[in-house]
Formats: structure tokens, C-alpha cells, sequence
């Protein structure tokens, strides 16, 4: 009678000490947005020292982008998401615009050089040729 208590009350202990975490239900890509239809909220009973989990409240109120390719059934820690920030920039010449995904590098009055998401680095002349 006393083993039985005894591995009730241990039971019973196990989800007291969970810590609730935030997991993947499929794969996210790298820079993909962080959706609450990917996640679920799990009970675990450990997590490690180097991760600090993110709350699904924290997902739901800003938008969160992927800083790596993140598996199924993988713990969401602060690490491996980053609050999504639009680089876009837009050249203007004339009556025509272009939009393009980037960060710009250096500009003078010439040229325009900016580096895509990619990594590769673009030139752009402000008269519109590319070289």
C-alpha cells in the first residue's frame, strides 16, 4: 500500500515540476514568419540551460521571423526567432518604381549598392542601367 502511495504521489510530482514550452508542429524555414497554426504549447520536464523558452502570448501579440531552418517537435527558444523588421527599398526613376528586398550598403550620387537577403550585393546607377 505504501509503494502505491508512494508512486502516486511521485506521479503527481512529475507534472509539477513540467515547464511549459512552445514546440513545432512542422518544419519552419529560415526567415519564415512565426504563426500560432505551427505551434503547440507542451508540458516538458526539462529544458536546457542555453534555451529560454518563448510564451505562445509573446508569438500571438508580435511578428517573429525564423533565424534558422527550426525541425518538427523542436522547442521555440528566444534564440531561434527574431521580431521581423521590412527592408524593403524602393528606387524611384522617373515614372517607374522598383521594389526590392534588401539592406542598402553604400549610396552616392552615382550608383546605389545594397546587399539582398540572399547575401548577394547589387549595384543600381541612379539613371536606371544596372552596369
Amino acid at each position: 500500500m505504501i509503494l502505491k502511495l508512494s508512486f502516486l504521489t511521485i506521479l503527481l510530482n512529475i507534472s509539477l515540476f513540467a515547464v511549459s514550452v512552445v514546440m513545432t508542429k512542422e518544419p519552419i524555414k529560415l526567415d519564415e514568419q512565426i504563426v500560432a497554426s505551427k505551434l503547440k504549447v507542451q508540458n516538458v520536464p526539462s529544458v536546457n540551460k542555453a534555451c529560454e523558452p518563448i510564451g505562445l502570448n509573446d508569438i500571438k501579440n508580435e511578428i517573429y521571423v525564423a533565424t534558422h531552418y527550426i525541425n518538427k517537435n523542436t522547442i521555440i527558444c528566444k534564440k531561434d526567432i527574431k521580431r521581423f523588421q521590412d527592408e524593403t527599398i524602393i528606387f524611384s526613376f522617373g515614372g517607374l518604381q522598383i521594389e526590392k528586398k534588401g539592406k542598402i550598403i553604400y549610396e552616392n550620387n552615382e550608383f546605389i549598392r545594397f546587399k539582398n537577403l540572399d547575401g548577394t550585393v547589387e549595384q543600381i546607377y541612379k539613371d536606371g542601367r544596372l552596369k
